[in-house]
């Protein structure tokens, strides 16, 4: 009985003993992190050496959980769960955040970044970045930075040699008024589909041409039923990185500082990934036989000429107020960057 008796005891202690061990290991605080691209795309992997170096430089007491793929919803569920508090964060495009934020749809405007990159990150980084992040504030987000992921190119079955050549050609785009006018601008039309029946829709000429970054032209073959391309790079698309606003409020200032600069120092190499992937899908196109060519420097000034100001008008249409003085900074920091 003595002996039985000392056993349980030294059972006991050993179980307190790993149960401290492992007490000791948990995080304190842990995120769950939800997006809709899938495990090899550049925001994922991206995605993950942040949550190695917040891990790290936490010494353990912040951990994410990464869920690719919509394993936690879509995009819109996902942003819901973010506002709510049953998700504590995403890396979302803002193409998926307009009926959140009507501030954000600013990023649908055509040839508002910068074709440098350099020039480009600085307007992410400046007073516009700033205030666009602060947009996110009153509708229940916590916005800590923004990812580049690829920009537009467009394509067509018809000839796109000029800006002139675009009129009467009809082009799908998502459901947005701004990328409507953006067409409507130089003469195209442009009608709204889902994705999923965009390969259909070009193969039997429900529409001439599209826009979308190389990778997804590539990913999606819609080079398969495409005959011309432009290397434009018009549209930007571009990450938002959201936390729920009290789980970030939870955590001390020292946390927060290592979340935001991890992002940030992981964001040129999202970057220069995402650039290789346009490059080896730019080679699959070009082998498959469409036209490649760049969009002259002449015709993107004129371009932007004839979009922006349609783009502009229907952009404050819905963002009011608040969009005009997102727009007002844009322009100074656009001028002071660029000009």
């Amino acid at each position: 009985m003595k002996l039985s008796g000392r056993i349980v005891s030294i059972a006991l202690a050993l179980c307190m003993v790993l149960g401290g061990v492992i007490s000791a290991g948990a995080a304190e605080f842990e995120a769950r992190i939800g997006h809709i691209e899938s495990a090899l795309q550049p925001r994922h992997q991206g995605l993950e050496k942040v949550a190695k170096l917040v891990k790290e430089r936490t010494n353990g007491a912040v951990e994410f959980k990464i869920f690719p793929s919509s394993q936690l919803g879509n995009q819109r569920q996902i942003n819901e769960g973010v506002q709510f508090g049953t998700i504590e964060g995403t890396v979302s495009a803002a193409a998926f955040l307009g009926g959140f934020n009507p501030s954000v749809s600013i990023m649908d405007i055509p040839f508002l970044l910068p074709t440098d990159r350099a020039k480009a990150q600085e307007l992410r980084q400046g007073k516009f970045g700033k205030e666009l992040l602060k947009s996110f504030g009153p509708r229940g987000f916590k916005a800590v930075g923004t990812w580049p992921n690829g920009r537009k190119n467009f394509t067509s079955n018809k000839p796109l040699g000029s800006v002139e050549a675009y009129k009467g050609q009809r082009f799908r785009v998502m459901d947005s008024k701004i990328l409507i006018e953006q067409f409507s601008a130089i003469g195209a039309s442009a009608i709204a589909l889902p994705f999923g029946e965009l390969y259909t829709a070009l193969q039997n000429g429900v529409v001439d041409g599209e826009e979308n970054p190389l990778d997804t032209i590539q990913r999606m073959k819609f080079y398969e039923v495409q005959k011309y391309l432009v290397l434009s790079e018009h549209g930007a698309m571009e990450d938002f990185i959201l936390f729920n606003p009290s789980w970030w409020d939870s955590l001390p200032a020292k946390y927060q500082d290592v979340i935001t600069a991890a992002f940030m120092e992981v964001m040129p190499g999202v970057e220069v990934h995402k650039e290789q992937a346009q490059k080896d899908a730019l080679a699959v196109i070009k082998k498959a036989g469409v036209k490649v060519s760049p969009l002259s420097d002449a015709d993107r000034a004129t371009m932007r000429s004839l979009m922006y100001p349609k783009t502009i008008a229907a952009y404050l249409d819905r963002a009011g107020s608040e969009g005009e003085k997102l727009v007002k900074l844009y322009e100074a920091e656009y001028k002071r960057i660029v000009e």
